[in-house]
């Protein structure tokens, strides 16, 4: 049987947060801090709802079982609970390249520290330890907040792809892509370093 690419348990470590693997013993906690609905504006469907949380946490589950996902929850280390979670998904260890996605923090942390420090250590990790040549990271092309915030971090814009996620209302959503290249890394680590360090300074 071929080794997975990303081995489980994987904890990331970062400075302000530590990304845990996620388990079902998580789900209560985590379900708590995703209770706030303008966290899901512009997600494909409404994850406080418990019935909708319950099916994509237990669905990327078995996916990580199969290699195509990893999931993490995101815990504050300063205040010792668990924030909001991510995921790596769309894994082809044949072409190293996979996605951060499914990253969703709680309202209080927005526009904080926190966000660079999750990326600077899912990034790393894909860089450096997978030896990825391309993570992309897609949003709603809409959702100006986290355009901004991916740009922030590095990403370089790729385009839209139009009608591409089906919703829970019925709607479709179109998705804004953009990617890191492994030969882009270097300069977008230097970049991410020294936003972290100027947002724990303010």
């Amino acid at each position: 049987m071929q080794k997975p690419w990303i081995e489980h348990p994987t904890i990331l470590t970062g400075q302000i947060v530590d990304l845990l693997p996620l388990e079902e013993k998580h789900f209560d906690e985590l379900f708590a801090a995703a209770s706030d609905k303008r966290i899901w504006e512009f997600y494909t469907g409404d994850w406080s709802v418990q019935e909708r949380f319950i099916k994509i946490y237990t669905d990327t589950l078995a996916l990580r079982e199969k290699g195509k996902e990893y999931p993490f929850v995101v815990f504050h280390k300063p205040t010792q609970k668990i924030i909001g979670s991510t995921r790596l998904l769309d894994i082809v260890p044949y072409d190293k390249r996979l996605e951060i996605g499914g990253t969703w923090l709680m309202p209080q942390y927005w526009g904080t520290a926190v966000n660079f420090d999750c990326k600077l250590a899912l990034l790393t990790f894909c860089f450096e330890t997978l030896k990825a040549k391309r993570v992309q990271l897609k949003t709603q092309h809409n959702n100006l907040r986290s355009w901004k915030a991916i740009e922030k971090i590095g990403g370089v814009y790729e385009g839209i792809i139009r009608q591409h996620m089906l919703k829970d209302d019925g709607t479709y959503r179109s998705s804004a892509y953009f990617s890191i290249l492994d030969d882009e890394w270097e300069a977008a680590k230097a970049k991410l370093q020294s936003r972290l360090a100027t947002s724990i300074q303010t």
